[in-house]
């Protein structure tokens, strides 16, 4: 197993908006929307938004929607 902090990143510094980064984060979400239990994902989300976690996931809900980082 190797340690992750010696990993060197073939990326470039590109600044915001990195498009290999955005081409990346493109290709694990459909990945992940072809290969993953999209169903018992849902589910969670669901059960979570009705559990404990409904104030926290409600607060940073909001805090996206307006553009904010998570306090």
């Amino acid at each position: 197993m190797t340690d992750n902090s010696e990993k060197k990143s073939n990326l470039k510094l590109e600044g915001e908006g990195s498009r290999e980064g955005s081409r990346r984060f493109q290709d694990a979400q459909h990945k992940f929307a072809e290969t993953a239990d999209v169903e018992a994902k849902a589910k969670e989300a669901a059960r979570a938004l009705e559990g404990d976690e409904a104030t926290e996931l409600e607060k940073a809900r909001k805090a996206s929607a307006s553009g904010k980082g998570a306090d």
